[in-house]
């Protein structure tokens, strides 16, 4: 990295750590999520990062898959820790926010399932990058190549898949559905 750029690009995410979460308190309440709509905040921009991370990890899978340079490998690896890491966030901010929007924290739905399943390719990424042995490598670009072809379908799936409603009573108010047990 440009060593003059690293104390711009350092001093602007101070910037951004600092005022982030001073613009999430004073932003208004949502008329029917009150307060735990602004988990969406986090939420919603940890999964674009994550898709981000993962873009860049395909591409640098493909480029060191044709031509072998470790450059692209440290920032395929790199880039699946990322992934890793917001994919994670995502995760589990959803249900956070989910439980007051749906009245239930999880549900084995496509979009949800899709969701973890892709966190999971990076997190296999991951291992098998630690503990693969020799030609591992190799073996993780190909898998995130996978883990670049499945973000299409996780990204759709929101507008697909529409499996997860909350039951509401005649009010309007969420009811949350419990089985007998």
């Amino acid at each position: 990295m440009n060593r003059r750029l690293f104390p711009a690009l350092t001093v602007l995410s101070l910037v951004f750590f600092v005022t982030a979460p001073i613009i999430i308190v004073r932003a208004p309440y949502e008329s029917t999520m009150g307060l735990v709509q602004k988990i969406f905040y986090v939420h919603f921009p940890s999964w674009m990062a994550m898709f981000l991370s993962v873009f860049i990890l395909g591409v640098a899978s493909a480029i060191y898959l044709f031509r072998r340079t470790p450059a692209t490998d440290q920032l395929a690896v790199a880039a699946a820790e990322v992934a890793a890491v917001f994919g994670l966030m995502g995760l589990i901010t959803g249900p956070l926010w989910g439980v007051k929007a749906w009245g239930v924290w999880w549900q084995w739905d496509a979009r949800l399932t899709t969701a973890l399943i892709l966190w999971m390719v990076f997190v296999a990424y991951l291992l098998l990058r630690k503990y693969g042995g020799p030609g591992s490598d190799k073996l993780s670009a190909v898998v995130g190549l996978f883990g670049m072809a499945l973000v299409p379908f996780v990204y759709f799936s929101v507008n697909v898949w529409r499996t997860v409603r909350g039951d509401r009573d005649d009010n309007g108010d969420l009811n949350v559905l419990r089985e007998a047990a």
